[in-house]
């Protein structure tokens, strides 16, 4: 491959006025990150109330109104403004040109016009604190409550149009980048496995969001215009929202899954210096199973709903066969750490915590697609402790994993390996003790989103665990956050390659300088991303 040098452009992106008007797709990134972490942190405070007023038996610092509201917050901003925003927002855009060798998007304009929307998403979202009639409708926004409640449904549902549109621009924008913007001799066979999974993201982002737009729209109509598309006594069905809900929120889960397995690669071939193992099993077998199976499964969120005992079958083997292509993933990842040099950074233990996490996570999603056992444990806190395993917190440790990583690369200093090592330990300890004793409420019967639970005062020894796994985790964020603060501030000053990585963004100044390349660099033809010769 062949670059020329650049003379980075030191007043790039030292305004205000250049940060607001900016249509560079690293700037628009970086603008992206600071929103899903503005989020999560909102989003993390409501958790820790929720854990508090759950310590002990009986109301605790709040009552059941508000209780609603924290739930509905913690769920919308952590899924809907934090999680999908920093993987699909964030490191798509400040990666994906990077690594085809791009100059920028396709459509730069249409890429500031999907911040945008997300930051009108997220202002929307926080209304909720100021307004008198607060959403309390969980993120599922489920009827008929959502159609009776006091609260206000509109608020949910506008929230939900913003950040799906901002999906629907910034996925047709990424989709033409990778297909049309990539450097001479980037062949579909030396992408990035970042960026396949990008696609595929994508992909199911296009087709399934407008069915979520379509049922959230469907909701605010029943509520405020007078329709029954949802009301039984005037010949709606409640279970259609349900299933049009579920039917985009479990592909959703995969909107999630493939970027954060695909930064786990990337963290993983870099610093095991390994060859991604079996490349096509991985691109064509994982990423391209996943997609194809993604939209087959959601009826076992709805396995204790009204239906035929044959949908259910039908969907439980579907549900099932989605842990093939998912676990060509793991053995994508396991076979890449094979033999290899593996040098234990900061980015790469999250690397390895990700993969303990989500191991755990979807061995204990097994249970839940066998009908016969869902039936006894569904919507317990059992299934609140699986999904943050396999879905929260394992995709946080992965984005939290990819700020380290690429942060040499976007502020041209490195972080204290120490303080970065510290925080992953502190969360590492939090997040097990939080969510493995959570699992184990739930299979002692403990229902979840209770506000209170007199009914179930034996349990009340493990919720004080629960909730000192939460504070643990707080203080493990917090560590996080003073290791990039102090990074930012105090870091020494960043090589242009730190990781002797081969992928093509690593091969540019740090930080890039606006347009990326100069010329755009011409790959030869044995080179490969993940070239490390073993």
């Amino acid at each position: 491959m062949s670059t020329a040098a650049i003379s980075p452009d030191k007043s790039f992106g030292r305004t205000l006025k250049e940060w607001i008007f900016t249509i560079d797709h690293k700037r628009i990134g970086v603008l992206y990150l600071i929103g899903s972490l503005a989020a999560f942190a909102v989003a993390g405070l409501m958790a820790m109330l929720i854990r508090i007023e759950l310590g002990s038996v009986g109301p605790t610092i709040t009552n059941p109104n508000t209780y609603n509201t924290w739930l509905y917050f913690h769920g919308a901003a952590m899924i809907l403004a934090f999680q999908i925003p920093a993987l699909t927002g964030f490191l798509a855009n400040y990666l994906v040109p990077l690594m085809i060798g791009a100059k920028d998007m396709a459509f730069p304009r249409l890429n500031a016009l999907s911040l945008w929307l997300f930051w009108a998403g997220i202002i929307v979202a926080l209304l909720t604190f100021v307004i008198p009639d607060s959403p309390d409708i969980m993120w599922t926004g489920y009827p008929p409550y959502s159609l009776r409640t006091g609260g206000n449904t509109a608020l949910y549902v506008f929230t939900v149009h913003l950040m799906g549109f901002s999906s629907i621009v910034g996925g047709i924008n990424l989709i033409t980048t990778i297909m049309y913007m990539r450097a001479p001799g980037m062949t579909w066979r030396k992408l990035n496995i970042f960026v396949w999974s990008t696609l595929g993201a994508f992909i199911l982002q296009l087709i399934f969001i407008p069915v979520l737009a379509a049922a959230v729209t469907m909701l605010l109509f029943d509520k405020y215009i007078g329709t029954h598309f949802f009301d039984p006594s005037a010949g709606g069905d409640v279970l259609l929202y349900q299933n049009l809900f579920w039917f985009y929120s479990h592909p959703a889960v995969y909107v999630i899954l493939l970027p954060t397995m695909g930064m786990i690669f990337e963290i993983t071939a870099t610093f095991a210096k390994n060859r991604v193992f079996n490349y096509k099993m991985v691109v064509y077998g994982g990423i391209g199973g996943v997609v194809l199976l993604s939209g087959e499964v959601w009826i076992h969120h709805l396995f204790t709903s009204g239906m035929p005992d044959w949908i259910r079958m039908g969907m439980m083997v579907s549900t099932l066969m989605i842990s093939i292509p998912v676990g060509l993933l793991m053995i994508g990842l396991i076979g890449t750490l094979y033999r290899a040099a593996i040098e234990y950074t900061t980015p790469m233990l999250y690397a390895v915590g990700f993969i303990f996490l989500f191991l755990i996570g979807g061995l204990t999603g097994i249970p839940n697609a066998m009908t016969a056992i869902d039936l006894a444990i569904h919507d317990t806190h059992f299934v609140v402790g699986h999904f943050h395993y396999v879905m929260a917190v394992s995709t946080t440790f992965a984005i939290f994993g990819s700020v380290y990583y690429l942060f040499p690369k976007m502020t041209g200093k490195m972080y204290n390996e120490t303080l970065g090592k510290l925080g992953f330990l502190i969360s590492f300890i939090g997040v097990n003790i939080t969510f493995f004793t959570m699992m184990v409420v739930g299979i002692k019967g403990m229902p979840r989103r209770y506000f209170d639970y007199q009914q179930f005062a034996h349990l009340e020894g493990l919720h004080h665990i629960v909730t000192i796994g939460a504070f643990i985790i707080g203080i493990g964020a917090a560590v996080v956050l003073i290791s990039w603060i102090h990074g930012l501030v105090a870091g020494r000053k960043a090589v242009d390659n730190p990781w002797s990585s081969k992928s093509v963004e690593w091969m540019t100044k740090t930080p890039p300088p606006p347009g990326n390349f100069h010329p755009i660099p011409r790959l030869s033809e044995d080179w490969h991303p993940y070239g490390y010769g073993n």
